[in-house]
């Protein structure tokens, strides 16, 4: 693979990646919307506390992970 080839596909991955947020932001339902839209300030700060709370476990897994892997990394080159 020759260098131009290299760099439009780069291009082409950046591209992509920059697209992805505007095809994942048409996902929204529209009950769900409308009825955050239409809820007190109370229910927003829980629906933003919800939120965090779900994405703390897989936060906490992905770090776990990483940190094993980490850990783990040169346990078969030792001689």
């Amino acid at each position: 693979m020759n260098q131009t080839a290299r760099v439009a596909a780069r291009g082409a991955a950046l591209l992509a990646a920059l697209a992805a947020p505007a095809f994942a932001y048409a996902q929204n339902c529209a009950l769900c919307y409308t009825q955050a839209a239409g809820a007190g300030s109370r229910m927003i700060a829980a629906l933003k506390s919800g939120i965090l709370i779900l994405v703390a476990p897989p936060m906490l897994i992905c770090l776990g992970i990483a940190w094993m892997a980490y850990k783990k990394q040169n346990q078969f080159n030792e001689e």
